[in-house]
């Protein structure tokens, strides 16, 4: 495990009483240090930490902060017609931005050519690397957001590429402290030293859109996080934004693309706005708290609401390591529970989970700490989507292509016979290794052709859902290769298959099991199995591979079938013991009378079955249910059901009689009828 650096010191700010406790004495020293620096502050200097007047996004862009005060305020909404409009205005902004990000992106690319033309691309790679993080950092947000959305696939990014590129996530050089510290008196309205009794000298970290400060509440005492907006980050986003969905219209066109990339620009370019807004964060954050903060070794921030404005962010400060610099595994699995709840549970989701924004804290939790980007996931997408995982993993490909017309991805006048069975070609091998072993990765890419050749939509919702899970698989890529994010996340959507009681996932339920009215049992038996995975509990996780007590597992399945969550799995099996139970009779009816005749003379050359092909099958499925059962039987320990499981038990002989008393009267019915 690598080594953690302590936080820096946090520099005592005088008390605005005009005697300090005794306490305060011992730090004297650093008082005389910041007393000058606030009073430079409210002269009017500007000075970076460095000594330098600004960071390298204000000197290589700072052209684009030049808007009127009117005009920066309006830019607190995405909209794309009101962005148009002021640029309409200054044109010269527009085109010297678009020459700047053209001849620096450019020239590096032209040096990436020569470099291979000299067969020099080895020697010169981590410079080339170094050289592209500069150039993000001086083009601004826009570009370090997109830059931060790959720097976490370990298996697509070049190591060089990835080790500078993972600085873009809290390493970026930071804006001036008087500017910050001016940022947060204008916001909240008080003095730093009526505000903090103590505040970090410098920035603890610097992202793309602000840096964070440590401090100390002077009303409270309690250590917080202060986020501090970089000045001028509306216009510089405004304008790329503006850049990038113009080439977006144009590579669609080109392209033929049948996917309205610009609705995907406008769908991030949304999120980025409200990103930029803490005020809208500070709410998502005390929401995430509500719904994700009670789950096992998941720890959410507090947020202060009434302390926070449109620029400035104060919330519980945390302490930990980036999820990706230690190898927990564990932890890992609890971020892909967490994930499963907030794309298919709840809906509510962290779109930018991006390495520096988990942590693994020291009394080893998984802490969620920005939340600035956020996604909804509506409920007929979340039951669309867990119907294509089923419909993926069973290799029901036909049903795979109707599933991807309900997320959107297909427009129903799509040819879904050619679909079917192009998915069939895409995914049969990917599929054919399990799905523990399926990458979610390989799956992209492998649709990637069949999405250009049948003109396959991207809704503006899918690039966030997409890129959340992708992130997720990244990071845990990074220390083990083997990882794979769907293997993970199927068991508790096996589980929530099994267990909910949504009528459209009952149904889908009940379409995976029957076909064409034929019960196939090897998919429940997959579904309780999996479902058996879908495990917290970090001794669980830990000795998972060693855990392949079969009888045990069909225990606790049977035993889930009592609960009243399992009622609809119950009925199912009850359905299909009745069904066993009448053929067993009809087989015996059938035995008895075979026997009687073979006693008649020349009535052996006749022929008494009365057995059907289904009444075959279903005495092949009671016979593996039994078997299912013994082997619970003879694996009983002493342990003993809850109260109120056995007196399930006891009402399931009841069920059972009606059924198959029903089903008996139905087939005599039918067969007087016909």
């Amino acid at each position: 495990m690598p080594s953690v650096c302590p936080s820096p010191p946090m520099i005592l700010v005088p008390s605005p009483c005009p005697s300090l406790p005794a306490k305060f004495d011992f730090n004297r020293r650093r008082f005389r240090r910041i007393l000058p620096a606030l009073g430079a502050r409210r002269r009017g200097t500007i000075l970076s930490a460095s000594g330098q007047e600004v960071d390298a996004f204000t000197e290589s862009s700072g052209y684009l902060f030049e808007l009127s005060t009117s005009e920066a305020d309006s830019l607190t909404e995405y909209n794309v017609s009101k962005i148009a409009s002021i640029y309409r205005n200054r044109p010269l902004i527009l085109i010297r931005r678009v020459a700047q990000v053209g001849a620096t992106l450019g020239k590096w690319f032209a040096l990436r050519y020569l470099d291979s033309v000299n067969e020099r691309s080895e020697e010169m790679f981590e410079v080339r690397a170094a050289e592209l993080r500069k150039i993000l950092i001086q083009l601004g947000p826009a570009y370090i957001k997109i830059a931060q959305a790959i720097s976490s696939r370990a298996d697509l990014i070049p190591p060089s590429y990835l080790d500078e590129l993972s600085q873009l996530q809290d390493r970026i050089a930071p804006f001036s402290n008087e500017v910050a510290f001016s940022t947060i008196e204008q916001e909240l309205g008080l003095p730093i030293n009526e505000l903090f009794s103590e505040i970090s000298p410098e920035p603890i970290a610097a992202a793309s859109l602000g840096q964070v400060y440590k401090a100390r509440l002077r009303r409270t005492g309690q250590v917080v996080a202060v986020k501090v907006q970089r000045p001028g980050v509306q216009a510089a986003i405004s304008l790329d934004i503006l850049i990038l969905r113009f080439l977006a219209g144009v590579v669609r066109r080109a392209g033929k693309f049948n996917t309205n990339l610009q609705a995907v620009v406008d769908e991030w370019a949304s999120s980025l706005f409200r990103e930029m807004d803490y005020q809208k964060e500070a709410k998502n954050g005390l929401k995430f708290r509500q719904l994700y903060g009670g789950l096992q070794d998941v720890l959410v921030p507090e947020m202060y609401v009434e302390q926070t404005t449109r620029k400035v962010l104060i919330m519980q400060w945390v302490e930990g390591q980036k999820l990706s610099e230690v190898k927990d595994l564990y932890l890992v699995e609890v971020g892909v529970y967490c994930s499963f709840n907030q794309l298919l549970e709840y809906g509510f989701y962290h779109a930018d989970p991006h390495p520096g924004n988990l942590l693994r804290t020291y009394d080893g939790k998984l802490a969620y700490i920005d939340f600035g980007m956020m996604g909804e996931f509506k409920q007929e997408l979340r039951d669309g989507f867990i119907e294509a995982c089923l419909h993926l993993i069973n290799r029901d490909f036909d049903a795979l292509a109707k599933d991807f017309v309900t997320l959107g991805l297909l427009p129903p006048t799509a040819d879904k016979d050619a679909v079917t069975k192009a998915l069939t070609g895409v995914f049969q091998n990917a599929v054919a290794k399990g799905v523990r072993n399926i990458s979610f990765g390989d799956l992209l890419g492998n649709l990637g052709t069949t999405m250009y050749k049948f003109k396959f939509q991207i809704p503006s919702y899918f690039s966030l859902v997409i890129r959340s899970l992708a992130v997720l698989e990244g990071i845990a890529i990074s220390f083990n290769p083997d990882y794979k994010v769907l293997g993970s996340t199927y068991p508790w959507i096996a589980r929530k298959v099994l267990t909910d009681s949504s009528p459209k996932l009952q149904s889908s339920l009940q379409a995976l099991l029957y076909k064409d009215g034929v019960f196939r049992i090897d998919r429940l038996e997959s579904l309780i199995t999996e479902s058996l995975r879908a495990r917290t509990e970090k001794s669980l996780v830990i000795n998972q591979m060693e855990d392949n007590d079969s009888r045990m597992a069909v225990k606790q399945v049977l035993s889930f079938t009592l609960t009243e969550k399992g009622a609809f799995v119950r009925e199912i099996l009850l359905q299909e013991v009745a069904k066993g139970l009448d053929a067993l009779g009809l087989a015996t009816l059938d035995s008895i009378t075979s026997s009687a005749a073979a006693s008649i003379p020349f009535a052996s050359t006749f022929s008494f079955s009365s057995m059907t092909e289904e009444d075959i099958n279903n005495l092949r499925i009671l016979q593996r249910l039994l078997l299912l059962l013994s082997g619970v039987q003879k694996n009983e320990s002493s342990n003993t059901l809850p109260p109120d499981l056995q007196q399930e038990v006891l009402r399931l002989p009841t069920n059972l009689a009606g059924k198959l008393i029903s089903r008996v009267a139905a087939r005599t019915l039918r067969r007087i009828i016909l």
